[in-house]
């Protein structure tokens, strides 16, 4: 199994900490005037999705998390289970909702996703960074308003609700940025 030394941690590197995989989401390089360089880390567990944080002395090393990231694509949701498929070898993935985190409101059937696995078990999914959405409904803006920045909820085809400008009406597409929720802009049909 590779691991890594101190001088190899960076944000965004996977490890293994008793037995669990964990994402360096912050690592912070600290020289006091004297003694060992400190590596400051914020790990977020792969599994529950809590953070860990932990001081590493110059020297230690820390076991690299068997974790893969494949392309899978969406196929349903059945109660708050939803299935995925392997894009080549077919094979499906279940996962419940609390895995799949707030992304769930943005997938659509047939959407291409990448899903990360750990040890050959589905950990999580990621959707693409953007997706195009049909409004199934909304409320008329008001006449002549046009303030700047003003927004109305906006209900997608996917159930998901969004804040979005005032001209957008029922049936307009719109372009989602999925790791914010966000409104990018409407997209011409």
């Amino acid at each position: 199994m590779a691991t890594y030394k101190t001088s190899d941690f960076t944000k965004g590197i996977k490890v293994q900490i008793d037995g669990e995989p964990y994402l360096m989401a912050e690592m912070n390089f600290r020289k006091p005037g004297k003694g060992n360089a400190l590596y400051e880390c914020k790990l977020k567990n792969l599994l529950r999705g809590t953070t860990l944080q932990r001081v590493f002395k110059g020297g230690d090393t820390l076991e690299a998390a068997d974790v893969e990231e494949i392309p899978v694509q969406y196929l349903y949701r059945q109660a708050d289970t939803f299935v995925f498929m392997h894009n080549e070898s077919f094979e499906q993935y279940e996962l419940e909702k609390a895995s799949v985190e707030e992304s769930f409101m943005f997938l659509k059937e047939g959407m291409p996703c990448q899903m990360l696995l750990f040890n050959a078990r589905p950990v999580s999914v990621t959707p693409p960074a953007h997706v195009e959405l049909k409004v199934e409904y909304c409320e008329d803006g008001a006449r002549g308003d046009t303030a700047t920045n003003v927004t109305k909820p906006v209900k997608l085809e996917t159930g998901a609700e969004i804040r979005a400008p005032l001209f957008i009406k029922i049936g307009n597409v719109l372009k989602i940025d999925t790791r914010t929720g966000e409104y990018i802009e409407r997209v011409s049909t």
